[in-house]
């Protein structure tokens, strides 16, 4: 039964940094393409960084060169880091994993099994 709990979100001001933390249990995070994601209020939810097992990424361009997403294989914990904070990335953030396969190449327009409940950044 895999499981992510996210961690982290608060309020920030702009031009401020926060680091989100997605802890996964249940299965190992070297097996799975990992993505986070966000959903500001009255908006759909978009992709924001995705990380395959190869070390792919893929990236919504409004996030480059100040999100960055990383694992750590030892305490099997997902992160997305956050610098250079605006006022549109007022969001609540969801991280999300599904396990990869042979020839399968994950981007922010995979399908993505496990999710995490959010956590909500603001920034001001």
């Amino acid at each position: 039964h895999v499981q992510l709990v996210e961690s982290g979100g608060g309020s920030v001001q702009a031009g401020g940094s926060l680091t989100l933390s997605c802890a996964v249990s249940g299965g190992s995070l070297r097996r799975y393409c990992v993505a986070w994601f966000r959903q500001a209020p009255g908006k759909e939810r978009e992709g924001v960084l995705g990380l395959d097992t190869d070390g792919s990424l893929s990236y919504r361009p409004a996030v480059k060169d100040r999100f960055t997403i990383s694992k750590d294989y030892n305490n099997n914990t997902l992160y997305l880091r956050m610098n250079s904070l605006r006022p549109d990335d007022t969001a609540t953030y969801f991280c999300a994993a599904d396990e990869d396969a042979p020839k399968r190449t994950c981007s922010l327009m995979s399908t993505y099994t496990y999710w995490g409940q959010g956590t909500q950044v603001t920034v001001s």
